[in-house]
């Protein structure tokens, strides 16, 4: 008798298993920061000078970056194993199209956690434990902290979309069958790319980082950014 988990089909659903635990803890983290850890700090003279938010921000911030690597690497993989069981093809239909909208805004995503988010936390958090040891403050970690919380907010933005598309590729066919979806790909791509500048170059509290201020605007505007990229795969498509 032959083990299912021991086919190809076996080895795709331990990946999507994998990257479903992995994506869960790295947006749910995601989600902690953003609507719990930020306004509670906004809210309370407690802040992360003491040694206990320190160690649970590092914590933190350790299971977010490794979870958000594993989340990328087993998404990749399933593109690639489904490629080479389906073929080339496959990336033209209504799943591939759907499903490379998604992992463009996670792969945004990731770039933000491991380019940004981290390497500037690092240098705030080193600003605040020399704080805390009697030393000064580093200069750059104000605006470090101010570029970490663009890249965060830009990050639970591209959340949303990328979960519908994520969905979307199994359960819900956008594309009818012979159409093309590449060019609705490179508008989305573009729309995508033009947000993600803003939270490397944008300002903290101008243009169009003003949105992004509020977590719950922030929510408002990803569902307005899926349903957006939806409508131009479907009708440009």
């Amino acid at each position: 008798m032959s083990l299912a988990l021991l086919s190809m089909d076996g080895l795709l659903f331990l990946l999507r298993w994998m990257h479903f635990f992995a994506g869960v803890t790295w947006i749910g983290l995601l989600y902690y920061f953003n609507f719990v850890q930020v306004p509670y700090f906004a809210e309370t003279k407690t802040g992360a000078g003491t040694g206990e938010f320190r160690k649970l921000i590092y914590r933190a911030l350790f299971w977010f970056r490794w979870s958000a690597l594993v989340t990328f690497l087993s998404g990749l993989t399933i593109l690639i194993l489904t490629g080479v069981q389906g073929g080339a093809g496959v990336y033209s239909q209504s799943w591939g199209i759907s499903i490379l909208t998604g992992a463009l805004f996670g792969t945004l995503m990731l770039a933000n956690v491991w380019r940004v988010i981290w390497p500037k936390q690092q240098v705030v958090l080193k600003s605040v434990e020399a704080v805390a040891g009697g030393g000064q403050a580093d200069p750059a970690a104000g605006p470090a902290g101010a570029r970490a919380f663009l890249a965060s907010r830009t990050n639970t933005l591209f959340s949303l979309p990328m979960l519908f598309f994520m969905g979307a590729a199994r359960h819900l066919p956008i594309l009818d069958e012979g159409q093309n979806g590449w060019i609705a790909f490179g508008i989305v791509a573009a729309i995508a790319v033009a947000i993600e500048a803003n939270a490397l170059v944008g300002k903290k509290n101008e243009g169009p980082s003003k949105l992004l201020e509020s977590h719950t605007n922030v929510i408002y505007a990803g569902i307005a950014l899926a349903l957006v990229c939806y409508l131009i795969i479907e009708l440009v498509g």
